[in-house]
């Protein structure tokens, strides 16, 4: 029973900090709610703090693949637990995504119909990137010129930034106090403020895949990935576990 626990907890962890996190991303690009990138990657920084606040009691509060792969390779968690600790992540990652969608779909129809985008056309990549993540930022395209190996470079170095700080702050469970969380959180925020104008930051395979698939299926299609082949994967998930699992090796070296 408790590993159900678990995985039920991983589940609504990763759901609180996408809900928050895109729908920050979606207030941002629909109702132009903030005028700085800060202002989001606080939101989203704080997203995460409360997730892991939500659920540590029940399971890890891993809440990203990346996170969940590095500690089962170097850290003190079964391997076998880990397909189904990301099946969990990206199902409350595409869950908060749909009641994203709930919440402001008239916004997006509504938006769409002001600017003349048709949802499913390279266009309307300007509304899909509140679920799933592009390259470069569509916020930042006329300044910014990235390539799919930078931007997967990218990706991996954010993650391994965030992975090897919650590595460092939960080697001991006597570390893990009220802090740690918070700590995390503002880790979140400096990698966006430094990473998002290039990739929008992803750092979590989950928030990104499940989002983006919902998305595909509610009318974007192939408008929800990016237009580099494969890069998806590559860029946003595969980055992302490589730069967590190096930061896992790291901190093993280094204890």
């Amino acid at each position: 029973m408790t590993y159900y626990k678990e995985l039920i907890g991983e589940y609504i962890g990763t759901f609180i900090l996408v809900l928050f996190g895109c729908g920050a991303v979606a207030s941002a690009v629909l109702l132009d709610a903030f005028g700085s990138l800060l202002e989001v990657a606080i939101i989203w920084g704080v997203g995460v703090a409360i997730a892991i606040f939500s659920v540590r009691n029940i399971c890890p509060a891993h809440l990203n693949p990346a996170v969940s792969a590095a500690m089962a390779l170097f850290g003190s968690f079964s391997i076998k637990k880990l397909p189904l600790y990301i099946t969990s992540q990206f199902l409350g990652a595409f869950s908060a995504a749909a009641l994203l969608y709930f919440i402001f779909g008239d916004t997006i129809s509504d938006f769409e119909q002001t600017n003349s985008i048709v949802r499913g056309s390279i266009e309307s990549m300007k509304t899909a990137q509140m679920f799933g993540e592009f390259f470069p930022n569509p916020e930042f395209a006329s300044k910014i010129s990235i390539t799919a190996l930078q931007a997967m470079a990218l990706e991996a170095i954010g993650t391994f930034i965030l992975v090897f700080v919650i590595f460092r702050l939960t080697e001991k469970e006597e570390q893990t106090d009220n802090l740690t969380p918070i700590l995390i959180g503002l880790t979140v925020t400096l990698i966006i403020c430094l990473v998002a104008p290039y990739t929008q930051a992803g750092i979590n395979p989950a928030r990104d895949f499940g989002p983006r698939l919902f998305a595909y299926l509610s009318g974007w299609g192939d408008a929800a990935f990016p237009t580099a082949p494969f890069s998806f994967f590559t860029v946003y998930i595969l980055g992302p576990i490589l730069g967590g699992i190096a930061a896992g090796g790291l901190n093993k070296l280094m204890t």
